[in-house]
């Protein structure tokens, strides 16, 4: 009886153990993911959320994109491009520190993260482009 007890115990607790290093892997983030998260990532001299999030709306819309989404409280914009393909864009704003603020765009082709720098170089060069414009009241 103890010795099925005993051997019950092991094997629950190689069972368990097996579930804990599975788990733990899902967090992981791979080499590719890091630089992906870099591409997508860029910070900007200000501490006006609400107007940051307003630019990348006009952005995406002089990009072609249809804005599906917008919140400008919570810093996030979700919009899509209908031309010869289907393209989706989400787009995060938020604070860092007390003058900069993080613009995080990440853009999927149906289902498939988009992995090409060149889309998101275009991206922030237009956001950039449209920020300077603003802060100098150029319309």
């Amino acid at each position: 009886m103890k010795k099925n007890l005993f051997i019950a115990a092991i094997i629950a607790l190689a069972f368990f153990t097996g579930c804990v290093s599975q788990d733990s892997r899902i967090l992981e983030m791979s080499e590719s993911q890091l630089k992906l998260r870099s591409i997508q990532t860029r910070s900007f001299e200000t501490n006006d959320k609400r107007m940051v999030t307003r630019i990348v709306v006009a952005t995406l819309q002089d990009l072609n994109f249809v804005i599906d989404d917008a919140d400008a409280d919570l810093g996030t914009v979700s919009a899509t491009k209908l031309s010869r393909y289907q393209v989706k864009i989400t787009v995060q704003v938020r604070p860092k520190g007390e003058n900069y603020m993080i613009v995080r765009a990440n853009a999927r082709y149906n289902l498939q993260p988009i992995e090409d720098p060149q889309i998101y170089q275009d991206f922030f060069a237009a956001l950039e482009k449209s920020l300077f414009l603003s802060a100098n009241s150029v319309e």
